[in-house]
């Protein structure tokens, strides 16, 4: 597993699984002659998102940002549909770290889409769906939380009861910005959704910008460059524009929960990445 630490705040990236999406619908209006030079493409032309949380910890408290793609939740018909090769991994993740998912103390959900969110509940044996994490307090935006337990005709296709309804006692959510301990931050951008949100991590004069589908890889960096699933695409390249903005002048790295190559990067002035973060890939992904 990767890592990457911010001052005294540590990153490690879990194996929550991956998805095979449609490469037009992740670049927007942009062309495929000009996205695909920066992001490999299949045959179908599908691109490889991995869905993988960040384990946040800092001071003796354990965070995680999003859920994965969970395990067992999705039907077959949704594997097919969503070119799901690998479901979540998360607890596996957790154990090789010494933890379990009762450890999780806070999980930050940028938004709720269900390759977000499916990783927040699972069946159990009495085929009933439970909270993966019990312990946690799940913080996301009052805005998210609302349009999660009310989708409109357009977002009932991503935001599942079953993905919110088992978790309902222990969520927590925010108005503008909240800051969970020093150094932990969410800040809402509306955008890819209504009620989308930024994680900054600040330390010991460092800083690290999680814009979750804002920028889902290194390669949506152009703030034009948006996806066809944005419900709101101004809200999207403004936000992101202020957010790269802000994190040039900090030196700032970015990471990512979809990229299936680079977990975090640093860009200079003229855009050439500076530092970088690689997902290991094995010789089956």
């Amino acid at each position: 597993m990767e890592t990457l630490e911010i001052g005294q705040i540590k990153i490690t990236w879990l194996n929550g699984g991956v998805t095979y999406l449609d490469g037009g619908a992740m670049f927007g209006v942009v062309p495929k002659p000009l996205w695909s030079k920066r992001y490999p493409v299949n045959e179908k032309n599908q691109i490889e998102l991995r869905t993988d949380p960040l384990l946040i910890q800092k001071d003796g408290i354990n965070v995680l940002v999003e859920a994965g793609i969970g395990k067992g939740k999705l039907s077959e018909k949704q594997l097919r549909n969503y070119g799901v090769k690998e479901e979540s991994k998360v607890e596996e993740s957790l154990q090789t770290l010494g933890l379990t998912p009762e450890d999780i103390d806070y999980i930050l959900m940028t938004h709720m889409h269900f390759d977000h969110a499916c990783g927040l509940t699972k069946w159990n044996e009495e085929q009933e769906l439970v909270s993966v994490f019990p312990h946690a307090k799940i913080l996301t935006s009052s805005i998210e939380w609302n349009e999660m337990r009310h989708p409109n005709i357009r977002s009932k296709n991503t935001y599942w009861k079953e993905n919110w309804e088992a978790i309902v006692h222990q969520v927590e959510t925010f108005e503008k910005s909240f800051s969970l301990v020093a150094g932990i931050e969410m800040h809402h951008t509306g955008g890819h959704s209504d009620g989308h949100s930024i994680i900054v991590l600040k330390d010991q004069g460092e800083v690290l910008i999680h814009m979750a589908d804002l920028m889902p890889t290194h390669a949506h960096k152009n703030p034009l460059w948006v996806l066809a699933y944005d419900d709101y695409p101004m809200t999207s390249i403004d936000r992101k524009s202020n957010w790269l903005e802000f994190g040039e002048r900090q030196n700032a790295w970015y990471s990512f929960y979809h990229d299936a190559f680079y977990r975090a990067v640093k860009w200079n002035s003229t855009g050439e990445i500076i530092d970088e973060i690689k997902r290991q890939r094995t010789t089956s992904n």
